[in-house]
């Protein structure tokens, strides 16, 4: 665990001294964090959140050929 810490001090010194890397680290992960819960939301908009159906299970589709 101490190890860790130290790596941590150590990491975020580094990115206090290159403020552009640092705005390009964190402008990539808001982006990707973004991108990932706008995915995953309209994932389950459109398939994993239930009909708005009394008995969705009921529902058929007739089609002729």
């Amino acid at each position: 665990m101490q190890t860790f810490l130290q790596d941590l001090r150590c990491a975020f010194r580094q990115l206090r001294k290159a403020p552009g890397f640092t705005f390009t680290v964190v402008l990539t992960l808001a982006l990707g964090i973004g991108a990932t819960a706008a995915i995953f939301t309209l994932d389950y908009d459109v398939m994993l959140k239930p009909l708005p159906y009394r008995h969705p299970e009921q529902i058929v589709m007739i089609e002729e050929r």
